[in-house]
C-alpha cells in the first residue's frame, strides 16, 4: 500500500513566477515538476496572485479549486467562475490567466497528453461505515476531514485450505492495519488488495485511462 505524503513533497515555483506546484504523481516520472517530460501529470498548486498560466501544448488539462472559495479562469478569452469542488476541464495549450477574487486559492491539477491518456477526476464524500475503494490507475487525495486507509482483504483463494494437499489449517486473515491520513496526503489505487478508505470529509478520485486506438 503506497501513501504520497503531501508534507514531504517539494514545492517547485512555476515558471511565470505565479505561485507553486507540488507533484504528487507522473508518468514517466519527470526530473521536475517542470520540465514537462511526462505523459500525465497530477499535482497540487498554490495561486498566490493573478496572472497567466502557464502552457501546455499537446495536453488536456482538468482543474479543481480545492482550498478557498473561488478563481477566475480565462481560457482563451472566455471567463469561467471556477467554484470550490467543480472540475473544470480545457486544453493546456489554450491561452489561460487566474484572477482571485476572493482571495489565494489551492487547486488541484491533472494534465494529461491528448489522443494518449484521458485524465478524471471526481469529488466524493467519505463515509465511516462503507470503505471507499482505490483501484489500480486512480488516485485518492484526501481533501478535507479525517480518514485512514488500509489494504483491502486477502484474496480468497489465497486462504489455506483444511483439506489441501499439505492438510493445512484454515486460519482467519489477520485484520488489516489502518493508517491515518493528513490532509492531501494522497493514495495509489492497486487491483491487488485494493486500499480502503474510511472517514469523515472530501476526497479527490483522480483516474488516469489510456486512449485505446483502433486498429485499422
Amino acid at each position: 500500500m503506497e501513501i504520497i505524503r503531501f508534507a514531504e513533497l517539494k514545492p517547485e515555483p512555476w515558471r511565470n513566477g505565479g505561485g507553486v506546484t507540488r507533484e504528487l504523481a507522473s508518468h514517466p516520472k519527470a526530473a521536475s515538476a517542470q520540465d514537462g517530460a511526462w505523459d500525465w501529470r497530477v499535482s497540487i498548486a498554490d495561486v498566490g496572485s493573478a496572472g497567466d498560466f502557464s502552457t501546455f501544448p499537446g495536453m488536456e488539462r482538468v482543474i479543481t479549486v480545492i482550498d478557498g472559495e473561488l478563481l477566475l479562469l480565462t481560457v482563451d478569452g472566455e471567463e469561467h467562475p471556477l467554484e470550490k469542488y467543480r472540475p473544470f476541464r480545457f486544453s493546456g495549450e489554450a491561452a489561460s490567466a487566474s484572477a482571485l477574487p476572493t482571495g489565494d486559492i489551492r487547486d488541484l491539477n491533472v494534465i494529461a497528453r491528448a489522443g494518449e491518456f484521458k485524465g478524471y477526476t471526481s469529488i466524493i464524500e467519505l463515509s465511516k461505515k462503507r470503505a471507499h475503494p482505490v483501484f489500480q490507475g486512480q488516485l485518492a487525495v484526501l481533501l478535507e476531514g479525517k480518514a485512514s486507509v488500509s489494504p483491502g482483504a486477502e484474496p480468497a483463494e489465497s486462504a489455506v485450505s483444511a483439506d489441501g494437499p499439505e492438510g493445512g489449517t484454515a486460519v482467519a486473515p489477520a485484520e488489516p492495519e489502518s493508517v491515518e491520513l493528513a490532509r492531501y496526503d494522497a493514495v495509489v489505487g492497486s487491483d491487488t488488495r485494493s486500499p480502503e478508505i474510511l472517514g469523515r470529509g472530501f476526497l479527490a478520485v483522480i483516474s488516469i485511462d489510456r486512449v485505446e486506438h483502433a486498429h485499422s
